[in-house]
């Protein structure tokens, strides 16, 4: 029986790479010139630093240009609070990866709702899809694009 897989992942070698972008920017920009600011990639998190809060702003804007640049979809991107340290301030953006349980399930409901014959079900951060049909699993598919989820999703492991 066809089936594939539906997953939420993040390439995080395109996300070290809009890193680096974003640094190199954050080297070219005036507005930066002569103030201590970075981004830092450590642990599938990146650390924002600058001296003012406003200018931690800029730089998630800087941060989510680049990713756009890397195809990468700006809703996975998870930010902290900013904490202040002395006279810096500082930001944690994490990514979210994987299907979260109440994503899952209401994902699932969107599927049988849709009255499509195909079977969803719940595999630890990923759903896994399966019909008769290929047809079937190529409207689920579109469906699943169509519809406006917190996180981007990906299709994988496409058997026939």
């Amino acid at each position: 029986m066809p089936s594939f897989d539906v997953v939420s992942e993040v390439e995080m070698n395109e996300v070290r790479n809009a890193v680096e972008n974003a640094n190199r920017e954050l080297s070219t920009r005036f507005d930066f010139r002569g103030v201590e600011a970075s981004f830092e990639l450590k642990d599938e998190q990146v650390k924002l630093s600058a001296d003012a809060e406003f200018q931690l702003q800029q730089m998630r804007d800087i941060l989510r240009g680049a990713l756009i640049k890397r195809g990468i979809d700006v809703k996975v991107l998870d930010p902290s609070s900013i904490v202040r340290s002395g006279k810096r301030h500082l930001q944690d953006i994490s990514f979210k990866q994987g299907i979260a349980q109440p994503l899952a399930k209401t994902l699932v409901k969107q599927i049988k709702d849709s009255k499509i014959k195909v079977q969803a079900s719940i595999q630890g951060e990923q759903l896994r899809i399966t019909g008769k049909k290929r047809d079937d699993l190529q409207q689920v598919m579109a469906l699943l694009r169509s519809g406006d989820q917190e996180q981007p999703l990906q299709f994988n492991n496409f058997r026939d």
